[in-house]
């Protein structure tokens, strides 16, 4: 195309459609028979799924899981799993059979706050700056009353604002820094909003506060934005029991024990090692997070930047060894809601929460932690023990065979050959071809 499309946003969805067809795709009949093949037969549902973005043409479908067994503080749950990655969900349920046998999962909330900064600049004395936030601090908790007040029933809303000096990082830079609890809401439209009232108010006040020092050193709001970094909305889980009870396939429970400590210990200190390790956390967390209509990406990012705290990216997860009892936890940020947003419009994510007795925000922090914490479980025990590659394989072993063209009887041959055989796409390309030979 030599120039873009103008007034795309406006036009009808079956002229998007047709558009992107015409343009883009070698066959647009069969590019189109594709797009309209996963729309929703209910067009009630259809439309509302049209609503949740912009430019929609399709939906794009997730496998929709469940892994059972879970007993997390007493509670036995299922635990529903939305994720494209096969052995995702079978770790999560193996590890979790395995615990059932052995106390269950433990959590801990730490902490529930979440914070927002206006960033903003000014030139002049601090001192001066210092004295007019002192005198307005009140006049800005009293701007939002209109916006909190529902939060504040509910025992959340703001719970404190500071002025923060940056300008040892960056010249004339300062923030106001606020804290909210946003109870079962994620919160970040009710944090924004919050956000620019202060900076409207913080901004206008200094012109009548100090006149002639605000025309020579204005207050020049940047931007109002939340922080998906959320150290301290904090949640812990736990497992433990004695090594003795740590039964394996092929090796002592003494054996394993040391093994999967070390195995830790390296990703506490291996940046390379860590990136991976952490990332098996986050296939638990992401695919519960996404399940329940959480926004997966802001967890990620601020689970990550929560990892390299200490200025190396490490382990999330610790493991020890102490009087002969194991003990593996985490601790992991995580900004979750269970009111606003997906949670009363998408049908399974309601659902979801439904098949999770209806938790709010803290229960699911705790749930959505276990997940992360299990996967770690069952990825570490793998790695030391069988290697990593047979059973996510062996889980792979129907992806391949679908993209091979292969049908249910002879999926059900691949899946009994590979019992015992190693599984690579050319061996099941191979196999796949011998019983077909032997079939004509």
């Amino acid at each position: 195309m030599s120039k873009g499309v103008s007034g795309f946003s406006k036009w009808t969805k079956s002229e998007k459609i047709r558009w992107i067809a015409e343009q883009y795709f070698a066959d647009p009949n069969e590019g189109i028979s594709i797009i309209e093949r996963y729309w929703h037969a209910d067009t009630t549902v259809q439309r509302l799924h049209d609503e949740f973005i912009e430019n929609t043409i399709t939906n794009y479908y997730l496998p929709f899981g469940v892994a059972p067994n879970f007993m997390i503080n007493g509670q036995l749950l299922t635990i529903p799993m939305a994720i494209e990655e096969s052995s995702v969900v079978a770790a999560a349920s193996k590890s979790a059979k395995f615990w059932l046998e052995r106390g269950g999962f433990q959590t801990e909330i730490l902490k529930t706050l979440k914070s927002g900064q206006v960033h903003f600049t000014y030139s002049g004395d601090f001192l001066h700056l210092k004295q007019y936030f002192d005198f307005i601090q009140p006049e800005l908790k009293k701007s939002i009353g209109a916006i909190t007040s529902s939060m504040d029933k509910r025992g959340g809303g703001l719970q404190s604002i500071e002025l923060i000096d940056k300008t040892e990082k960056l010249e004339h830079y300062y923030q106001l820094h606020a804290t909210f609890d946003t109870v079962d809401a994620m919160g970040a439209n009710f944090i924004n909003s919050c956000l620019e009232k202060f900076a409207a108010v913080f901004k206008d006040s200094w012109t009548t506060f100090n006149p002639s020092q605000a025309e020579k050193y204005p207050v020049d709001v940047v931007m109002s934005i939340l922080s998906n970094y959320a150290p301290e909305c904090l949640v812990r889980a736990s497992v433990s029991c004695p090594v003795s009870k740590l039964e394996v396939k092929g090796m002592s429970a003494q054996e394993f024990a040391s093994k999967f400590c070390r195995a830790v210990r390296i990703a506490e200190v291996e940046p390379y090692r860590a990136v991976t390790h952490n990332k098996g956390i986050m296939n638990g967390v992401d695919a519960v997070v996404l399940a329940t209509g959480n926004d997966f990406r802001a967890v990620e990012a601020g689970v990550h930047a929560y990892a390299s705290r200490s200025g190396q990216y490490s382990s999330l997860t610790h493991a020890k060894i102490e009087n002969g009892q194991f003990t593996f936890w985490m601790d992991i940020p995580l900004a979750l809601g269970t009111v606003g947003g997906l949670t009363q419009l998408h049908p399974l994510v309601r659902l979801a929460l439904e098949m999770l007795q209806n938790p709010d925000a803290k229960q699911l922090m705790s749930i959505t932690a276990v997940a992360g914490l299990a996967q770690n479980f069952g990825a570490i025990g793998s790695l030391v023990t069988t290697g990593i590659q047979q059973g996510h394989m062996k889980m792979h072993l129907l992806n391949i065979a679908n993209q091979l063209g292969a049908d249910q009887k002879e999926k059900k041959q691949l899946v009994e050959h590979f019992k015992t055989d190693v599984v690579t796409p050319n061996a099941v390309r191979s196999v796949l071809q011998n019983i077909r030979n032997l079939d004509q």
